[in-house]
C-alpha cells in the first residue's frame, strides 16, 4: 500500500464555502505542504487542474528542487496541448526531477470550462482524441520519428531527443467511469483511478477493468482518492465532519450541484448520485462520507473516523485489488501531519527506510525531563545506559 497527499492549488481552509478560516495558497503554503509529506514518507502528491487550479506543470516543476523523494502526479490535457510536446514536457520534467513525475491523464468533463480553453468535442469524441493522443504520446517517449493520422490528430515526424529517467515513461495514472473512459484505460494507462465510492461500487469498477485489460493482454494497478478525517476517536472525527460543513447553507449546496449538472463527467455524475445534494443523507458506507461533494467538484467523499477504522476500511478497499491511495484533508498542512501520524502505524505501507528517516511506526517526542526518550520503560533506558558505559 502507497499513500500520496494532495497539493490544493484551488484554494484550502477549515471550512468548505466560506472564506472563513480560509487561507492563501501561496507559493510558500504549497512548498510547505510538499516539504511535510516528502519529510512524513508520502510517496507523492496529486496536483488538481483546470480553471480554478493554479497550474501543475508550473507548480510541480517548483516543488521539484525543494523535495528529495516525492513525486508529482501532473495532468496532461489532450486536446489543450499536443501530444508532441506533452511528450517533452513529460520527459524534461522526469529527468529534471531525477524520475519523480507521474502523469495524470484528464479527458475533462466539463464543456463550459473546456469551451473557454477552446475544445469544443463532446464526451465520446474526447476519449477517441484521448486514445490518439496517448498512442503519439507513448510511441514518441518510447524512441525514434512518429508519424500518426488520426481522426483527431495528426503528427508527421514527432520526435523526442532526450529520453526519460523513468523508462519507457513516466507511468500512466487515469480515472474515467464512462465505456469510452473505461476502454481508454484498458488501451494504454498504468494505474486505473476511481474516486471514493462505496467497496461495493469500486469492486464492480476493478473487475470491469480488470477484464477489459485483460482482452487487450495487458494487467493495470488501480488507486482511489479520498478525503481523510481522521481523530484519536468516531466521535471526534464525526464532529469534525460536522464542522467542516457548518458553514454551508442550501443557497450554497444549490449554486454548486446546478455546476455540477452541466458536467458530462460519468464520474461526478456517480460522486452526486451519492447524496443527491441532501445534507441529511451524507453517510453512504460505513466511516464512508459525502459530505464534501457537496459544493467540490471531483472527489467528494471522505473516509471518516479513528484511526483503527478508518484504516479498517482502506484495508477492505486494498483486499479489492486498491493499491495506491491519494488522500487530503482540510486544511492540508495539518491532516498530512495528522494522517502520517495516526494512520501511518496501522497500515502495511512502503515506506523510506533510509537512515535517519522520519518513522511514525516509533514515533520519538519530546525528551522526557530531558533525559527520558517518551515510550521506552525505564528498565531499558537504564540497561541502554549501562551497555554504551561498558
Amino acid at each position: 500500500m502507497e499513500l500520496f497527499w494532495f497539493i490544493p492549488t484551488h484554494g484550502d481552509g477549515r471550512y468548505l464555502g466560506t472564506s472563513e478560516g480560509a487561507r492563501a495558497v501561496s507559493y510558500g503554503y504549497c512548498k510547505q505542504i510538499a516539504q511535510a509529506a516528502d519529510e512524513l514518507g508520502y510517496s507523492g502528491v496529486l496536483l488538481p487542474t483546470g480553471k480554478s487550479c493554479e497550474d501543475a506543470w508550473v507548480v510541480a516543476s517548483s516543488l521539484v528542487p525543494v523535495t528529495e523523494k516525492l513525486k508529482f502526479l501532473v495532468a496532461l490535457r489532450p486536446g489543450l496541448m499536443t501530444p508532441t510536446i506533452a511528450a517533452r514536457m513529460s520527459a524534461t520534467l522526469d529527468r529534471f526531477s531525477n524520475g519523480r513525475l507521474l502523469i495524470n491523464v484528464v479527458a475533462g468533463g466539463d464543456p463550459v470550462e473546456l469551451a473557454g480553453d477552446g475544445l469544443f468535442l463532446d464526451h465520446d469524441e474526447r476519449y477517441r482524441l484521448t486514445d490518439e493522443f496517448l498512442d503519439i504520446w507513448r510511441k514518441e517517449l518510447k524512441g525514434g520519428e512518429v508519424s500518426y493520422a488520426g481522426d483527431y490528430l495528426r503528427v508527421e515526424g514527432g520526435e523526442v531527443l532526450y529520453p526519460t529517467v523513468q523508462q519507457p515513461y513516466p507511468p500512466l495514472y487515469f480515472g474515467g467511469s464512462s465505456e469510452a473512459a473505461m476502454e481508454v484505460a484498458a488501451n494504454h494507462v498504468d494505474v486505473y483511478l476511481t474516486w471514493g465510492e462505496p467497496p461495493d461500487q469500486v469492486e464492480q469498477k476493478i473487475s470491469r477493468m480488470r477484464a477489459l485489460a485483460a482482452e487487450k493482454g495487458r494487467t493495470l494497478r488501480f488507486g482511489i482518492r479520498l478525503h481523510v478525517i481522521v481523530r484519536p476517536t468516531e466521535e471526534e472525527a464525526w464532529q469534525a465532519a460536522s464542522e467542516l460543513i457548518s458553514h454551508l447553507d442550501e443557497a450554497t449546496i444549490a449554486s454548486a450541484q446546478h455546476i455540477f449538472a452541466r458536467m458530462d463527467s460519468e464520474g461526478q455524475k456517480r460522486m452526486s448520485r451519492l447524496h443527491k445534494g441532501d445534507p441529511s443523507n451524507l453517510v453512504i458506507s460505513p466511516n464512508l462520507w459525502a459530505g464534501i461533494g457537496l459544493v467540490r467538484g471531483g472527489a467528494g467523499t471522505a473516509l471518516v473516523g479513528s484511526p483503527d477504522n478508518v484504516a479498517a476500511r482502506m484495508k477492505e478497499y486494498a483486499e479489492l485489488g486498491i493499491e495506491t491511495f491519494i488522500l487530503s484533508g482540510y486544511p492540508h498542512l495539518e491532516e498530512a501531519y495528522r494522517t502520517a501520524e495516526l494512520l501511518f502505524p496501522r497500515l502495511p505501507l512502503r515506506l523510506d527506510k533510509a537512515e535517519g528517516a522520519r518513522a511514525f511506526i516509533s514515533p520519538f517526542g519530546e525528551m522526557i525531563a530531558n533525559n527520558r526518550i517518551p515510550g521506552r520503560p525505564q528498565e531499558e533506558e537504564a540497561g541502554a545506559r549501562e551497555v554504551s558505559t561498558s
